[in-house]
């Protein structure tokens, strides 16, 4: 397999030199992105349209901040990869907020919305009116000029060519997801195990929500963004990319997301993978069977440690948060997990909540 950017040298091997990258470059190169997208969301003439652009900003800047981590592999191109992962997440931010809070059940509403994600990793395609099939339209462009940027940028990747079907694969499952996981809560857990019946063979190691959890993260689509910041990556190499990330990297992204949203999805009533276990021992083993699932994955991709200090991250970035003091059952899982970390972890653990508290 290649050495993706010209050497592993481009990737910071150890957690300190991540980590002032990520102080130095990433985080004030995406705040500036995210007031930009602020200050466009706020000048959306649709009031319901309006609240959640700038509800999905504020509420989730973190994910930006996170998946922009990956252009701290590559700073020379991170004035494409940065913009290009900002907003890419925020569509996925904004329409998960429309979809959520949505004033329909519509499976077709929700598809066209998601059409946005798959156009923008498509340059070739046509734009469309992703708002078609829902009251609220009138966003100024807003969508649109998401969708572009994406486009924009990606025309800038040199080896974007061998990483389009990886990344449409990876869009595509995440635009099934949102669907179905957004129609009437009657028919939703029904619609997300045909679909899991569908693809089951993909993952036969993995449970059905554990699957769908894992077509949830954009993590797989930024990691194929930076491999394509290098004009001379193949298809070989691509497609390895890919299955190192999906679906265990991806699948604990997700599953660590649900677990600590665990209380504030059962008051609003929205659906929670984590939920589906027998029980709090059950949950703690698979989580730690993806962990241990996503180490392995990533030990085939070169820089392997760039990647380790990505689930490392992870646990942290989640275990870390606020929400996880507030439930005492999260809370003891959460020390569970934490037990016997190395201390590659506890440094990000440490990091994730210094930057919550004063960024």
């Amino acid at each position: 397999m290649i050495e993706l950017e010209q050497s592993r040298n481009q990737f910071p091997k150890e957690p300190i030199r991540l980590m002032s990258r990520v102080y130095k470059f990433i985080l004030p190169d995406v705040r500036r992105e995210l007031d930009g997208w602020r200050q466009e969301a706020a000048s959306i003439p649709d009031p319901e349209l309006r609240k959640q652009a700038l509800a999905s900003i504020k509420a989730k800047e973190f994910h930006c901040q996170g998946g922009s981590v990956y252009a701290a592999a590559n700073l020379a191109k991170r004035e494409i990869l940065i913009p290009l992962i900002v907003a890419f997440q925020t569509i996925s931010d904004y329409l998960d907020n429309l979809c959520d809070r949505s004033t329909s059940m519509d499976a077709d509403d929700f598809r066209l919305l998601h059409q946005s994600m798959l156009d923008a990793v498509n340059p070739s395609s046509e734009l469309q009116d992703y708002y078609a099939l829902r009251e609220e339209s009138d966003d100024g462009g807003y969508l649109h000029h998401l969708v572009q940027t994406c486009r924009d940028n990606i025309e800038q990747l040199p080896g974007y060519r061998a990483a389009k079907p990886h990344i449409l694969d990876l869009v595509g499952l995440y635009t099934d997801l949102q669907v179905y996981k957004h129609i009437d809560p009657s028919l939703r857990e029904a619609a997300l195990l045909r679909w899991w019946e569908q693809h089951s063979n993909r993952s036969p190691q993995l449970r059905w929500n554990e699957f769908a959890a894992a077509t949830g993260s954009t993590l797989g689509v930024f990691m194929l963004f930076l491999a394509a910041s290098n004009p001379e990556l193949d298809d070989s190499s691509a497609e390895i990319i890919h299955d190192a990330y999906f679906p265990h990297v991806c699948g604990l992204h997700i599953m660590l997301d649900y677990l600590i949203d665990q209380e504030e999805d059962e008051v609003g009533g929205d659906l929670n993978f984590c939920s589906y276990y027998e029980n709090k021992e059950t949950m703690l083993n698979r989580i730690a069977f993806i962990v241990e699932g996503a180490r392995r994955d990533i030990k085939r991709l070169p820089a392997s440690s760039f990647h380790r200090m990505i689930i490392e991250g992870l646990l942290a970035l989640y275990l870390s948060d606020p929400k996880v003091s507030e439930q005492q059952e999260i809370r003891e899982v959460s020390r569970r997990l934490m037990k016997r970390s190395p201390l590659m972890r506890l440094f990000f653990f440490v990091n994730s909540r210094w930057i919550r508290k004063h960024l």
